[in-house]
């Protein structure tokens, strides 16, 4: 690694919208047109496929994204289509927590959670669990735009004994909480 700077790429708050990803069910609404309302599924790819104007992509973006985008492919075909996005189940926001806990493996959330949160949802430490040796994988993209995997330490005790509350932070989608 050498003196190469890591950036975790950690926040502390919860995002303030939510962006759409595979799994998530959104209905859209096309004004004065039920042919093309619908409720979708995200596919694996990210997309959702729409009458007339094929494959949207979906992940990453809000919902009002997401609409203005759909609305934006209907207008060649109709004038001033007005198009609304609703969410009507996240699937997409997940983590997986694997090592010493009670119940290992993939965790839906339905709310953005914590380290310890995630930890907790997965039925808490066993007995030989290493509480302070516990991180987070996270994949984030290089300089280069590729993906990368970083490892995030968690110092769990500082953060119980109020010294490190940002050490607690907000999980994202497919971080994997490695607890030795």
């Amino acid at each position: 690694m050498g003196n190469e700077q890591v950036d975790f790429n950690v926040t502390y708050i919860p995002p303030n919208e939510f962006l759409l990803g595979p799994e998530d069910i959104v209905v859209v609404n096309v004004w004065r047109n039920q042919e093309l309302s619908r409720e979708v599924i995200i596919r694996p790819d990210g997309k959702i496929s729409m009458p007339l104007i094929g494959d949207v992509q979906a992940a990453g973006m809000t919902a009002n994204v997401l609409a203005k985008r759909i609305a934006d492919g209907l207008a060649e075909f109709m004038s001033n289509p007005t198009v609304s996005v609703q969410v009507k189940e996240v699937n997409s926001y997940y983590v997986y927590v694997l090592g010493e806990v009670s119940k290992p493996g993939k965790v839906p959330l339905k709310s953005y959670a914590t380290v310890l949160q995630g930890i907790s949802l997965a039925g808490g430490f066993t007995t030989f669990a290493s509480r302070n040796k516990i991180h987070v994988l996270r994949v984030v993209p290089n300089g280069q735009g590729q993906p990368k995997q970083i490892q995030i330490p968690v110092p769990y005790e500082d953060i119980i004994q109020g010294k490190n509350s940002e050490g607690n932070f907000f999980l994202k989608a497919g971080d994997v909480i490695v607890v030795p």
